[in-house]
């Protein structure tokens, strides 16, 4: 502080809270005890700990919320310099010359936490992992925990993929969301995004779930708000949305939904109202969206002209319920405009201007907190820190936002799971396999095992069996070929005399071009090919076909069997978080 406010708590430079702990070689924050605060500090752009946030924050200590409560270190401080005067050399055999301390302090987990930051509809973990040190009790007091009743893994690891679920509820809870339509909501799965971080951090998948797309919702035992455990029935052939909120169900009937519907269990979820979008969209500065033709519509109350706008709050919110006046005026075309969104929040969330900003880093923190419910394996800030860490190192480039593919139901107001495709992007994100191309290495490894020239699709010729797969699968793969790939030469011969758990292609060295023709279609591996076999097989026209023998880790007819071949090939709608998109 200068000598004008010296001995004055209220007057004193944030600057000049920040001092070097010898025992790290880091700044951090230092409260005196007698100069009680009214709320977190905020330090200059230029201090030392912007550039401690600038190097993605290390380990350290800090204050409580209040006096009584915080731990502090007992602290000498070094030599004070005037405002605007150049910085001292540090003294020989030290790494900085700012203040020391007399011993060594209490190391306390409890008040020591790398905590991670912002984004919207839990989409913090993804932005901001470890930029701040800030106040461990009082953030845990902010989260909302529900039970997982059992519907989770149990928790995430750091040496596996990571699946967490995210949840935005149209519940009107809190201030001035009761004039959005239905006020008496009782909260459905109305956003839902399933997000896979791959288990080598290199790429991650956000899959957005349809509200209105017709699943098989699961019994469900759940644990009421008062505590008492409720066994709610299934329903089948329902709205996905209704997994949540009908009949009382809570997000863990949401996470055994997803379970059922695409084979992947997730091991955390997240739930967000509206007022998660208003305050972490303002806690930035604002999400900057753009738009290829002007949007007014009269439901969402969104008014903005073509062209690249950045909103905030009541704004924003109106922006992601926004689908009358875009695309085709459905869920679906909603659902791009909240990819678009996220992904320009995940941009923000990354960029210098955040993390170098004290305030905005801080602003984030109370914000996620406050707005989030979580499963309550993640209720404790260490454990979220240690998840947003995880989530934390997926670059934007990798970050890849797609849509489960559907078709029209029949009475066109719901969808259904594209047969085939959907099934095949569930089997891509189960194989950890990344929809970003940053595998592309070992797909060209499994290219060059099959490289070589291809037949034309009308010139393949095999006999199709069923060794493992589920009853039909031989009758089902044979109308695929045949209606769907211009496989005609093709025939199905019922049950093999073995049950395989690889699917495997058996051909001769003179039919070489044809499995790698049928390798490429079925997504087959190099490892299932089994060339020179011999057979002497012959299809309906009595020529020379290949044995393709269904094992048990067939999926379904034009399922591709192996991810790891079937990524590059996968056709889905897919964006990545570092690229802009206008909505139209």
């Amino acid at each position: 502080m200068d000598a004008q406010g010296r001995g004055r708590a209220e007057d004193i430079d944030p600057a000049d809270q920040w001092v070097l702990n010898p025992n790290t070689g880091e700044y951090e924050l230092r409260l005196a005890p007698s100069a009680p605060q009214s709320g977190v500090p905020r330090p200059r752009r230029a201090t030392p700990a912007a550039a401690g946030a600038r190097a993605g924050g290390a380990s350290g200590r800090s204050a409580t919320a209040t006096p009584d409560t915080r731990e502090i270190p007992e602290v000498v401080p070094g030599p004070r310099r005037r405002r605007g005067a150049p910085e001292e050399e540090p003294l020989p055999g030290r790494r900085g010359g700012r203040g020391r301390t007399k011993a060594k302090p209490k190391k306390s987990t409890g008040k020591r936490i790398l905590v991670w930051t912002g984004g919207t509809l839990a989409f913090v973990l993804v932005g901001v992992s470890g930029a701040a040190y800030l106040y461990y009790q009082h953030l845990n007091n902010n989260i909302r925990k529900i039970s997982d009743d059992g519907a989770g893994t149990g928790g995430f690891s750091k040496d596996r993929a990571i699946n967490l679920l995210v949840i935005g509820t149209d519940k009107r809870t809190g201030a001035g969301n009761g004039s959005y339509g239905d006020k008496d909501s009782v909260g459905h799965a109305d956003t839902t995004i399933l997000l896979h971080v791959s288990k080598d951090r290199s790429n991650a998948t956000a899959m957005s779930i349809p509200r209105d797309m017709i699943v098989d919702v699961p019994d469900c035992l759940t644990t009421q708000e008062d505590g008492s455990q409720k066994n709610i029935p299934g329903t089948p052939n329902v709205r996905f949305n209704t997994s949540l909120g009908q009949y009382d169900r809570t997000p863990s009937c949401t996470m055994r939904t997803v379970t059922e519907l695409t084979g992947i269990k997730p091991d955390h979820f997240m739930v967000a109202d509206f007022n998660a979008v208003k305050t972490l969209s303002t806690a930035i500065g604002g999400v900057e969206v753009c738009l290829a033709k002007p949007i007014k519509d009269s439901k969402s109350k969104l008014d903005l002209s073509e062209g690249k706008h950045t909103i905030q709050g009541e704004q924003a919110l109106a922006f992601l319920r926004t689908r009358y006046s875009v695309g085709l005026g459905s869920d679906l075309s909603r659902i791009e405009l909240q990819q678009q969104f996220l992904s320009s929040m995940i941009r923000q969330m990354k960029s210098e201007d955040t993390l170098t900003d004290p305030r905005k880093v801080i602003d984030l923190a109370e914000a996620a907190t406050k707005a989030l419910s979580v499963d309550d394996k993640i209720t404790d800030i260490k454990k979220l820190a240690s998840l947003g860490q995880e989530v934390g190192k997926v670059s934007t480039k990798n970050i890849t936002f797609t849509t489960v593919p559907v078709v029209d139901n029949t009475d066109r107001a719901t969808v259904l799971p594209m047969p085939g495709k959907a099934e095949q992007l569930f089997q891509t994100i189960r194989d950890d396999v990344s929809l970003s191309e940053v595998k592309k290495k070992a797909k060209e490894k499994q290219a060059a095992k099959l490289k070589g020239k291809r037949a034309d699709a009308s010139e393949v010729r095999v006999n199709v069996y069923n060794g493992g797969a589920e009853a039909g699968s031989a009758q089902a793969t044979l109308n695929w070929l045949q209606n769907d790939v211009g496989v005609t030469k093709s025939s199905q011969l019922g049950n093999a005399g073995k049950t395989l758990s690889k699917t495997t292609l058996e051909y001769d060295p003179d039919q070489a071009d044809q499995a790698r023709k049928l390798a490429d279609l079925m997504g087959l591996s190099a490892a299932a090919l089994k060339p020179g076999e011999g057979n002497s097989e012959t299809n309906s026209q009595g020529l020379p076909a290949m044995v393709l023998t269904l094992g048990e880790d067939f999926k379904g007819a034009g399922v591709k069997i192996s991810g790891s071949s079937s990524a590059a090939d996968l056709d889905v709608e897919k964006n990545t978080a570092d690229k802009e998109k206008c909505a139209s």
